[in-house]
């Protein structure tokens, strides 16, 4: 129950929070000092939503109290009744802020992304679908303004890809994009298709966290690592030495590679940073996992093997399969018009957050 006592606490804790980030040892610790912020952000945003929660239920019960009162005048009673009225309508704005300020903050949310897309079934289509995704993505992060930078990428035959893989930054870049990950499917007529008839293929995507090296821990004596020479579309080398790196985790049998960059030390640098993230999402996927009711509150599962959306081409058609939207702006979708879509997945994440909040 929200009251002024629970105000009071979130005030009290505030201060605390101010006291502490101005001690040398938080303050002289990154970390330390970033984590201590964004508790300090939460706390402030969930005191002035209480506040503003609290202050219209005190209003509402002044005006009742007026009316109650026999001995309040015309004139007394009619602004009460007025005061009633707009504090009920500002009333649910104000408690839905309240619950929303009420669900933790995921500290992954802010942090950038690495994108992973792999032609699934249905032969060359797949891959030109896989390429199809890729150049939406970039589209869309285009219009956003965030920078992306392909890290690995494997040409199919057919001028789409077997896989690509690339870095995003950009401001919330993970809470943006991360319910992009599952199993995507096309249904379209193949151009080399004589009769006509619809194909379905399919490309995964997967989306990770970037993760720093304190948020886990990988071992050099886990690691076996392989130079090659990188290969560009259609085979040609694009550099004459072995810059292309390949790393297997040999504890999970997790592979990485990167040969994007001509330099062997940024092909490292960049292997790792996908390994990490790849660890790091396999660990938070196995915890949430042991906690349904953690898992209860995601928009799916994140697996890749989920089905979370079908294109249809022939119908101009977009349907997510997780929150039953469906769009017939397909053409504006693939041209990285994705804004919908992106804020009606993160809407229907809140709201189930939301109501396990109540729940709880």
């Amino acid at each position: 129950m929200i009251d002024h006592s629970y105000l009071e606490q979130l005030q009290s804790k505030l201060g605390e929070l101010e006291t502490r980030m101005s001690q040398p040892e938080v303050s002289a610790d990154p970390r330390k000092m970033q984590d201590c912020m964004r508790d300090y952000s939460h706390q402030k945003k969930l005191a002035g939503c209480a506040k503003n929660y609290l202050d219209l239920l005190d209003a509402k019960a002044e005006a009742e109290a007026i009316l109650a009162d026999a001995a309040s005048d015309d004139e007394l009673r009619e602004m009460a009744e007025m005061e009633i009225a707009e504090t009920g309508e500002k009333l649910p704005a104000a408690e839905r802020e309240m619950m929303v300020s009420l669900i933790p903050p995921d500290p992954t949310d802010s942090r950038n992304v690495i994108m992973e897309i792999r032609a699934g079934t249905g032969g060359d289509e797949a891959g030109i679908f896989c390429g199809d995704l890729y150049r939406m993505y970039t589209r869309y992060f285009d219009t956003k303004g965030w920078k992306h930078r392909v890290l690995d990428v494997s040409p199919s035959e057919s001028g789409g890809y077997k896989e690509v893989s690339f870095t995003v930054e950009g401001e919330e870049a993970y809470k943006t994009l991360k319910h992009e990950g599952g199993t995507h499917r096309v249904q379209r007529v193949p151009q080399t298709e004589t009769q006509g008839r619809v194909h379905t293929s399919a490309a995964t995507v997967a989306v990770l966290a970037e993760v720093e090296a304190v948020d886990i821990e990988v071992r050099t004596e886990d690691l076996r690592i392989d130079t090659y020479r990188a290969q560009g579309a259609g085979g040609q080398h694009v550099n004459t030495t072995d810059s292309a790196i390949r790393i297997t985790h040999i504890p999970t049998g997790v592979v990485v590679q990167c040969q994007d960059e001509r330099s062997q030390h940024k092909n490292k640098a960049a292997a790792m940073k996908v390994l990490r993230a790849r660890l790091y999402d396999d660990q938070q996927r196995k915890k949430s996992e042991a906690q349904a009711s953690e898992r209860k509150s995601m928009v799916g599962s994140g697996d890749r093997s989920e089905k979370i959306r079908t294109y249809n081409y022939p119908q101009n058609r977009l349907t997510d399969h997780r929150i039953g939207l469906t769009l017939y702006k397909l053409d504006r979708v693939m041209q990285g018009d994705l804004d919908e879509i992106l804020v009606s997945l993160y809407e229907h994440d809140v709201e189930i957050r939301i109501k396990a909040q109540m729940e709880g």
